[in-house]
């Protein structure tokens, strides 16, 4: 069997994309290129961290704009941190390599960057300490990672989020995510689109993969980074955006979970799921069941601002081209 269809068939990689350029260890090498031994720590025992970065084509500019790379990179920094390694560069170097990354590939149509900072020790044993680690940045295509039109359905999970007493929550762990795949695995199993996971005292938390923001009585609530949350950066952006575009007020407390049935309007947040409207939480209607009012507008100006065409929020992006 070819690497080609190899890689294609295990990860639906396009075929383009195997011959991409990816930043490995301090040299732009292609996709099919990189090497990761079956020893790897990180691949057995989870010990990595990492980022989502996307970056939007604006067709009208023939621009592609990245968005908030130094946000993510800062926080990768601190990710690093948790977990006892180290990035090989600074912010800034990190920016520099990714615009530099996405020139190489050429992108006409969104995309996304994954930073992955992972201990590349070929051997047994479970610590973070004294042990060798890699760094690589590759980039994908990407355009919806879940429903951003018509609103999703979503359950509430019977799996917690994992408690930042046991596992960093606010640092991006590779481990970490086995957690989010149950909760996912087990929302799509039972014919939802997404999860919900609350802490172990009952809160909620988050989606899968995406904060969470409420509507109600006037305001906008998100749970604090205390409720077991990643600190996300589209959340850190949305808390900001809403009180100034739409002069609503935005409250960070704890939420329970009867206030997912009793809110207005409702929607997850991230890099990844951008603004993502629910409209039903197990099987009870959210508002009127469509897309709320102050979420459709509040995708709109987000769009707006992340493609370029907000000169207000240039600073959110940086252009590649």
């Amino acid at each position: 069997m070819s690497v080609q269809t190899d890689i294609r068939g295990r990860t639906g990689v396009r075929p383009e994309h195997v011959n991409s350029w990816v930043y490995f260890d301090g040299d732009f090498v292609r996709y099919h290129d990189v090497r990761i031994g079956p020893m790897t720590h990180a691949l057995h025992y989870g010990t990595g961290c990492f980022e989502g970065i996307r970056a939007y084509w604006n067709p009208e500019r023939e621009q592609l704009f990245l968005l908030q790379a130094p946000a993510h990179y800062q926080r990768l920094e601190r990710s690093a941190r948790i977990l006892r390694m180290e990035l090989p560069h600074t912010t800034a170097e990190l920016v520099e390599l990714t615009v530099e990354l996405l020139r190489r590939n050429g992108y006409r149509e969104d995309a996304y960057v994954r930073p992955l900072l992972y201990v590349s020790a070929e051997q047994i044993g479970v610590k973070l300490h004294d042990l060798p680690q890699s760094f690589l940045i590759y980039t994908a295509p990407m355009g919806d990672y879940v429903d951003t039109e018509t609103g999703i359905r979503c359950m509430v999970s019977s799996w917690r989020r994992i408690s930042d007493s046991s596992m960093p929550a606010r640092a991006k762990v590779t481990g970490a995510y086995v957690n989010s795949a149950l909760a996912k695995s087990e929302a799509l199993e039972h014919g939802f689109d997404e999860a919900i996971v609350l802490t172990h005292d009952g809160h909620v938390a988050e989606g899968s993969a995406e904060n969470l923001f409420l509507y109600r009585n006037g305001q906008f609530v998100t749970p604090p980074v205390t409720d077991d949350i990643l600190e996300g950066v589209t959340r850190g952006l949305l808390i900001s955006f809403i009180r100034e575009e739409l002069g609503v007020p935005v409250v960070e407390r704890s939420i329970d979970r009867t206030e997912l049935y009793a809110c207005q309007e409702l929607f997850l947040c991230g890099t990844g799921a951008q603004i993502s409207p629910v409209v039903e939480v197990d099987h009870r209607q959210v508002g009127d069941g469509r897309v709320g009012e102050l979420t459709g507008r509040l995708q709109a100006l987000y769009f707006a601002a992340v493609r370029g065409e907000d000169p207000k929020y240039q600073d959110w992006t940086i252009p590649v081209y």
